[in-house]
């Protein structure tokens, strides 16, 4: 039952749709009042380095977005956040649940059951691309942290770090539920509350939220569309506090999937179209429980445990002929499973003048079970393999005062880890690696509220093997590697309406991992020898008073590889797969006097290449968002309208020519809010 059951010049898009976008608010109180003239940017508490800090303050970059600003704007995936994100975007991929990021030029691979960007939910790692989501739905805030992280999140963490904090149950209780109704059969509802269950010690937080549309790709036979979608995710939060100093919460949370086909059509097929004769699905399913206990003892010194389970079920079938004869078709039966544990302590020292330094230890086991099922026209192979993984690590980071606006930051972890592979019918192998990671910056901060820094970091992905590649010998691929020098300029200027931020990089990174893709089916790492990136990253977020802000984001990269060649190919100098050369975010919200507001936004991204020989492509592109609302009271209804122009930017020549990955067509509906 293992199926069946449950270019190398810089390019950007030169045209854009003219069209305007409207958004709903960040949250009904402020849509209801006319903000004052004065109105200023607040303070931004981050904890991307593990320790409380401004965001001004924080000598690397790092982007935030509030969960009431994406609950306003409707986003609800990671993949529409990183649109408002410089340096960060996700590859074509049209199937729910495994999303291989992209940051600063450095992509996920989603056969290596590895990273190269590490998603952490309230501290709870996920190291792959597969189960790399969230709905976005009960988040207090979502932070971006670019630029290699190795020495506090070790491996997978080389290009930066997405950190989702969700609402915390307290005293102040809380409550809403949302439903929204749109084209294409959209349906949606959500909840969330929170309330104390014993005033001063036991608090209770719950969230829910279930979507789903038809598809767009028609069956030529039946008319029928292929490619539904249905989600559920939901949230329980349990927290304690026995005392003033000591705090323990318990989380689980599950998401769930229950779609048709990917978005994947024949190239030489009319768009959004298939005349498959194998039923195509996806029935994935994740999970994480996890228990996060922190206590601050007499000393100053805090504390704090974060012990996790996280199991993601990848389970789908997928034709790839599209055909009705079953000629081609791939399927995966994937458990993957993490257990990982991380104890870490924190303080002050006096003797080095209020230096504020962390210290931890890191322990993770993996055990992976891999079915995966490949039908070619002459054969059908269903090879099996377990792959289990071991990491421990010790790390420490301190922030050490030289003088009164100089700040010197540095840390360093070392790390070993495993990777155990055991394919059913042949013989099993195994290999270890040890890293250091050492991280330097030096920060001036020459106004209260502004500062220029510049660091030194160095990153890595770890290695493994070719899982499903008997004809290669289950292959080995080494650790990817990064070093990487950053120099940025970041802080809020008088009258505290506009910040800024802006990074200047360089990355040279080895053994670049590089994802391979011939026939459907037939995917395979291989390393680079050398690469170089080089990048800019822009954010401006300005209050004009009387209701009016701007916020822009842009992202600036080029990444080329240096010396690769594969066989007999050699792709010196070719482009990153799936890493476009610029992204581009702005928006320009008005909240007016009587509860009703608009927003207009542009999103815009560089075309990006589908393999190392840079034959096929996905169009550089730019989309428009439309919506608007009214709030009143407790109550709000809003109408939007997404990629109003109906552009399309399909990927055509995925899986090595054989695929088109169908960009989504234009969207609009109805949503209605109630928030106690």
């Amino acid at each position: 039952m293992p199926f069946g059951e449950d270019e190398n010049t810089m390019t950007f898009p030169l045209r854009w749709p003219a069209a305007l976008v409207l958004a709903l608010p960040p949250c009904v109180a402020a849509a209801a009042q006319d903000p004052a003239p004065d109105a200023t940017l607040p303070e931004i508490t981050v904890t991307v380095n593990k320790q409380a800090e401004n965001l001004d303050t924080v000598p690397a970059s790092v982007s935030v977005i509030e969960g009431t600003a994406l609950e306003s704007a409707g986003v609800h995936g990671l993949d529409a956040l990183s649109a408002q994100v410089p340096g960060f975007s996700f590859q074509a991929f049209g199937q729910s649940g495994v999303q291989p990021p992209v940051m600063r030029g450095l992509t996920a691979n989603f056969v290596s059951f590895s990273s190269s960007t590490l998603l952490l939910v309230d501290g709870v790692p996920t190291l792959m691309a597969q189960g790399f989501e969230h709905s976005l739905q009960g988040v207090d805030r979502v932070e971006v942290l670019r630029g290699p992280q190795s020495t506090l999140y070790g491996r997978n963490a080389e290009a930066g770090v997405v950190s989702i904090a969700t609402r915390q149950p307290g005293e102040t209780p809380y409550a809403s539920i949302s439903a929204e109704a749109g084209n294409h059969g959209r349906r949606a509802g959500s909840f969330e509350l929170g309330r104390a269950l014993v005033p001063g010690r036991l608090y209770i937080g719950l969230s829910g939220e279930w979507r789903a549309q038809d598809g767009f790709i028609r069956h030529q036979g039946t008319g029928d569309r292929v490619d539904d979608r249905e989600r559920q995710s939901s949230r329980l939060t349990l927290r304690w506090t026995p005392t003033a100093d000591t705090e323990a919460t318990l989380r689980h949370a599950r998401q769930r999937w229950d779609d048709g086909a990917a978005q994947w059509g024949s190239i030489a097929a009319p768009r959004a179209t298939v005349n498959s004769g194998t039923d195509s699905w996806n029935r994935s399913r994740g999970q994480t429980l996890s228990l996060d206990v922190s206590h601050r003892f007499a000393s100053g010194l805090k504390l704090r445990s974060i012990t996790a389970r996280n199991v993601f079920d990848d389970r789908v079938l997928q034709d790839t002929d599209f055909q009705p004869a079953d000629l081609l078709h791939v399927g995966r039966d994937y458990r993957l499973a993490t257990t990982s544990q991380e104890l870490r302590l924190e303080g002050e020292s006096q003797a080095l003048g209020g230096a504020r330094w962390l210290a931890g230890l890191y322990l993770d086991r993996d055990d992976h079970d891999l079915r995966y099922e490949q039908k070619l026209p002459a054969a059908l192979m269903r090879p099996t393999a377990g792959l289990a993984g071991s990491t421990a690590a010790l790390f420490t980071h301190w922030t050490i005062p030289l003088a009164e606006r100089w700040t010197l930051a540095a840390g360093a972890r070392v790390e070993r880890n495993r990777v155990e592979l055991a394919p059913v019918g042949a013989a099993a192998r195994s290999d270890d690696w040890s890293r250091f990671s050492p991280k330097l910056s030096l920060q001036y901060q020459w106004s209260p509220q502004d500062q220029v820094y510049t660091s030194l970091s160095e990153g890595y992905r770890a290695g493994g093997f070719n899982v499903f590649s008997p004809a290669m010998g289950y292959a080995a691929y080494e650790p990817e590697t990064v070093r990487a020098w950053e120099i940025g300029a970041k802080g809020r200027l008088p009258g505290q309406r506009l910040r800024y931020a802006a990074s200047l990089y360089t990355q040279q990174v080895r053994d670049m991992q590089v994802q391979q893709m011939g026939l459907p089916g037939v995917v395979y790492i291989s390393n680079a020898a050398r690469a170089r990136s080089t990048g800019l990253d822009l954010e401006l977020d300005y209050v004009f008073g009387g209701g009016w802000q701007l916020q822009t984001a842009l992202g600036l990269n080029r990444t080329r590889f240096g010396r690769f060649s594969d066989g007999s190919a050699v792709y010196d100098g070719r482009r990153n797969p799936f890493a476009p050369d610029a992204n581009l975010h702005v928006a320009l919200r008005y909240d007016a006097p009587r509860g009703w507001w608009a927003q207009a936004a542009l999103q815009g991204t560089g075309k990006v290449y589908l393999d190392a020989a840079n034959a096929y492509r996905r169009p550089g592109y730019g989309l428009v968002h439309l919506s608007t609302g009214y709030a009143k009271g407790a109550w709000e209804i809003a109408a939007y309208l997404r990629n109003a122009a109906d552009r399309r930017y399909d990927a055509v020549g995925y899986l090595n020519g054989q695929v088109v990955v169908y960009s989504p067509p234009r969207e609009f509906g109805l949503r209605l809010t109630w928030r106690m």
